[in-house]
């Protein structure tokens, strides 16, 4: 399980304003890509709706699709484009990775937000920032890292929440201006050889299951056969044997074998319909005591083997049935064997090269109120609507050259 939790006290972590790192970051910043992530380049698209934005003197809120882990870092190349930095909402488990972490992020405008319970702090600053209109701010409305470049997670409606409360500050202040969001969809491309790369990764996993490696064979099949026998490593661990049945329903019934009794303990059976929110739901229930210190080790043992199987059910659930069952793309290979190796390793090894593609979104206004819907919030959903129309047509437009 990766470090996301953290059971010590919560302290608000807020962004500096000036731009001196940001200025001395520009030249690192391609460096970091390539070695850290195999990103050679990036290209911004749309960038005149976002120019047309700030020279309006709005109030911007970008929000991205989060498929992979240096999306918040490519849209650096779009703040340096367009001559302005970005203020960034991001977990506060990633402030307290590494000291060097911890030291840079705030001097990037990157302020913390508590995902394990309520955050007035950094809803507030959110909405403060967004309505000075001084650089855009960033947020995810996903919440968490997909690793699938073509399926959108649930969008979360904190985004709306934080845009309509800058909204209403703007519409109060003396010299009343508008806020609008920008949806903005991130694509990255391979541009290598998929069957190659991924060749050490397939031999090392199947080393790992205690099979000979499997190379006369082809991708899709050793593909298909790790993810079955993951799959059923985990049914032999958690129902006591293999299941049967089509793939879907064996991840639902594992995710819920996982999830139920744990909402039944915590929530009194509440359960949403969304993994992410149900994920969150549960640790906001489960960590809060665990930071206070006070409770016994006995305890605090079990609520962490619980957190394990939460944050595995969210795991499983990113596996999308059908990912690679209709005309899958290199990218799609690449991602699920990426997220095979993370899964059992924690890290997934980089591959190179990879281009990212931004492309910025026609602007939405923000209107103060909430237009009251059965559907979800309408704010909410257009910036869906707009996602996956970019995504769809970056997908189709084929291969940039």
């Amino acid at each position: 399980m990766q470090n996301v939790v953290i059971a010590k006290p919560y302290r608000f972590v807020a962004p500096h304003r000036g731009k001196l790192w940001w200025h001395l970051f520009r030249p690192l910043l391609p460096l970091y890509l390539r070695r850290s992530h195999g990103i050679v380049a990036v290209e911004n698209r749309g960038v005149e709706r976002l120019r047309a934005s700030l020279d309006a003197g709005h109030g911007i809120m970008l929000a991205p699709n989060h498929c992979r882990p240096p999306d918040p870092m490519v849209l650096g190349h779009l703040s340096y484009e367009i001559g302005r930095p970005l203020y960034v909402i991001a977990s506060w488990h990633l402030f307290m990775q590494n000291a060097f972490q911890t030291y840079l992020l705030p001097r990037l405008g990157v302020f913390s937000i508590y995902r394990e319970g309520a955050d007035r702090e950094a809803l507030k600053t959110a909405m403060q920032l967004t309505a000075e209109a001084e650089r855009p701010l960033v947020i995810f409305p996903e919440g968490v890292i997909s690793r699938h470049n073509d399926k959108l997670n649930n969008l979360m409606e904190g985004t709306a929440l934080m845009a309509r409360g800058a909204a209403k500050q703007r519409a109060g202040a003396t010299q009343p201006g508008k806020v609008v969001v920008h949806p903005i969809a991130i694509r990255y491309r391979f541009d290598g050889d998929v069957r190659t790369t991924v060749e050490p990764v397939l031999r090392d996993i199947e080393r790992r299951l205690s099979w000979r490696p499997r190379d006369g064979a082809t991708m899709e099949d050793r593909i298909a056969k790790i993810g079955g026998a993951l799959l059923a490593l985990k049914e032999i661990e958690y129902f006591g044997a293999p299941q049967s049945g089509a793939f879907e329903v064996r991840l639902q019934n594992l995710i819920d074998r996982l999830l139920v009794p744990l909402e039944a303990e915590w929530l009194k059976g509440r359960r949403e319909k969304d993994i992410v929110q149900r994920v969150k739901l549960l640790r906001i229930a489960m960590v809060p005591e665990m930071a206070g210190g006070a409770l016994p080790e006995a305890e605090l043992q079990r609520r962490w083997g619980q957190l394990a199987d939460v944050y595995l059910a969210q795991q499983i659930a990113f596996y999308p049935p059908d990912y690679l069952s209709a005309d899958p793309t290199p990218e799609r290979f690449l991602e699920t064997v990426e997220r095979f190796e993370e899964d059992l390793t924690d890290v997934a090894r980089v591959h190179a090269p990879v281009r990212a593609f931004v492309e910025v979104g026609e602007a939405i206004e923000v209107s103060p109120e909430r237009a009251r819907s059965a559907e979800g919030d309408p704010l909410m959903s257009t910036v869906r609507d707009q996602l996956e129309r970019m995504l769809a047509a970056s997908r189709r437009g084929g291969r940039p050259t």
